[in-house]
């Protein structure tokens, strides 16, 4: 029998578990709260856990400001191995002894803050010529990839113990954690890969208030439905704007506003009668729509209508 779906808009913050991909994590939420429509806003790998949100219908419209945000991960470093992966998931394919001190790893992080170039692992989602080069490799094929730069925001040391380092990183988007690991094994000159992988963090939402799959699925639907942040908490950085019913029905009909709002340019955040409807683009004192929600169009719709029935 077909599982009976229904509309559901809102973001779970979801604290992955070990094992399950980001996409079945997905797809295990969105069956247990029976909604339509789910994504997520950034891929965690199968050996990785932590903080994974999840958009329910109107929301997906918004998830890209999470995917080009921050990211901050605690991170389990071991020193002395090298992997066919970078992680723990591969196989050995050197061994070093390490005989380090606690100054030498800290100096050795310390040269990894700001600005630093990686090279993207083969064992990635990045695509080349339509397909993610984890499918090449699995054949045995390696593909050239060109460096990039990423920002390594914060770089802490929790933990130093003999072969075992524990770090909790704050970087920009398309940091691979792995890669980082490997690049301060170099570094340390006993080379080093990624065995265990937490995110605790994207922009300002925090694991700490995520929910695990145990929780969620002993709590009834209301409760679930309680978990569920509103819309608008994806764009709490942009300006917001507020407009009469007027205003709102010319936006969903496509067209542009002449406002003097005192707002930089750029996107801000739409409200009318104090409910969110969804992002404009602001241009001088050029309001143009960029993604409204489905409801505010169908309002707009029905007020055409009304306009055609009183005429």
């Amino acid at each position: 029998m077909a599982r009976i779906t229904r509309p559901l808009d809102g973001v779970l913050l979801f604290d992955k578990p070990l094992t399950l991909s980001s996409n079945i994590a997905l797809q295990k939420v969105r069956r247990l709260f029976h909604a339509e429509k789910a994504g997520h806003t950034g891929t965690l790998d199968p050996l990785a856990t932590g903080l994974l949100p999840v958009c329910f219908g109107e929301a997906t419209k918004f998830s890209n400001a999470l995917l080009d945000a921050d990211k901050t991960y605690r991170a389990l470093v071991k020193l002395g191995q090298t992997t066919t992966t970078g992680d723990a998931e591969g196989e050995i394919t050197s061994t070093c002894a390490v005989a380090l001190d606690e100054t030498q790893v800290r100096a050795a992080l310390h040269s990894f803050s700001g600005e630093i170039s990686q090279l993207p692992p083969m064992h990635s989602a990045i695509k080349h010529q339509g397909k993610p080069l984890y499918e090449y490799i699995r054949k045995g094929e390696t593909i050239e990839r060109a460096s990039r730069n990423v920002t390594i925001h914060e770089l802490v040391l929790e933990r130093f113990a003999s072969d075992e380092l524990e770090i909790t990183v704050r970087c920009s988007k398309g940091t691979y954690i792995r890669t980082l690991a490997e690049d301060i094994g170099k570094v340390l000159g006993c080379g080093a890969h990624l065995q265990g992988l937490r995110r605790t963090a994207i922009a300002k939402f925090h694991l700490e208030n995520a929910y695990s799959w145990d929780q969620l699925e002993a709590m009834t639907m209301p409760e679930r439905e309680a978990c569920l942040l509103p819309l608008d908490c994806l764009l709490q950085d942009l300006p917001m704007l507020e407009l009469d019913a007027v205003q709102v029905i010319r936006m969903a009909q496509g067209q542009r506003l002449a406002v003097d709002a005192g707002l930089p340019d750029g996107k801000v955040r739409l409200y009318g009668a104090g409910q969110f409807i969804g992002v404009a683009d602001l241009l001088g004192r050029q309001l143009a729509p960029n993604r409204l929600l489905s409801s505010v169009a169908k309002t707009a719709a029905c007020a055409e209508q009304t306009v055609v029935v009183s005429i």
